[in-house]
């Protein structure tokens, strides 16, 4: 179903201890007349008083989710209050707002359910590992299941705010699985980054979590592709 050019779209923020870059993150979305939710996953620093500041609204969560469980609780939000799209992105620079508007185009266009901002560029050693793993073990193509700039249409965040998604621990490849899984499409859109201003990933921020990382998500995918491939047998 084609999506309304005139639907309302709400740009999401998970942010952790991101005072450094946050304030101008937000300001850009802005300037792209995009509302703006920062979700504050338990900062110990001044990340919710600058994305205040910059023009955000900010839910600060009591207990920190990690990435997903922020993005869930954002997803919820926009869902409650009647948005029809949301748009996931990084606090920390990486994703550049001058592309969310090719980003949404698939969706608002109804090419796709869900779009996802890759540039392979990007990609470091840690992350065309967990990428080239994943594709092997889930047998799909996509060029980065890691990105976190992403298109959520209303079909998806329907089913995303559902409790039993909750118990996934990361947002890319057992969310996609879980999107296919139940019939919507998801689009590829090339887009460009920029690299962190400062700080951290907190995913692959060591060989130990990456590893960890690659165990956890590379079981759930062979689960969900064992699911999807019988459905399809059936």
């Amino acid at each position: 179903m084609k999506q309304s050019k005139s639907a309302r779209v709400m740009v999401i923020i998970p942010a952790r201890n991101e005072e450094e870059t946050i304030g101008q993150v937000v300001a850009e979305v802005r300037r792209q007349n995009f509302s703006v939710l920062v979700v504050n996953d338990g900062s110990t620093d001044s990340t919710e008083a600058v994305a205040r500041s910059a023009g955000a609204h900010v839910v600060t969560l009591v207990y920190p989710l990690g990435v997903w469980g922020a993005i869930q609780t954002g997803l919820r939000y926009a869902h409650y209050r009647g948005y029809d799209v949301a748009i996931t992105m990084d606090a920390d620079g990486q994703h550049i707002p001058e592309f969310l508007e090719d980003l949404l185009r698939p969706v608002e266009d109804g090419f796709a359910d869900v779009a996802v901002g890759v540039y392979p560029d990007r990609l470091s050693v840690a992350r065309l590992l967990a990428v080239r793993f994943f594709r092997k073990v889930a047998g799909v193509s996509f060029i980065d299941v890691t990105s976190g700039m992403r298109v959520y249409g209303k079909k998806a965040i329907e089913l995303l705010v559902d409790e039993k998604v909750a118990g996934i621990e990361y947002q890319d490849l057992g969310v996609l699985l879980l999107l296919i899984e139940n019939g919507l499409k998801v689009a590829e859109v090339p887009v460009r980054m920029e690299r962190r201003v400062s700080g951290k990933s907190r995913l692959f921020s060591s060989w130990f979590v990456v590893g960890s990382y690659l165990l956890y998500t590379g079981t759930l995918a062979l689960g969900k592709t064992r699911i999807i491939n019988a459905r399809i047998k059936e």
